[in-house]
């Protein structure tokens, strides 16, 4: 769902992965032209799918232990 977004509205879907500031910045390229907007949205919500997913293989780990 937040690749579909990532293209339509690429600051809603930033806003959504709870980063504010970088949502402003994602609409002022958005503003400028389309395709910077949507290849930011795009690296960071990738970016923070890798991060949620590390954090939850972290606490499997130290659960683990």
């Amino acid at each position: 769902m937040l690749k579909i977004l990532d293209i339509i509205a690429p600051p809603i879907a930033i806003l959504i992965t709870g980063r504010p500031f970088t949502a402003l910045l994602n609409f002022s390229l958005t503003l400028l032209l389309w395709i910077p907007g949507v290849i930011h949205a795009l690296i960071v919500v990738s970016e923070h799918k890798v991060t949620k997913r590390f954090l939850w293989l972290e606490k499997a780990i130290e659960y683990r232990h």
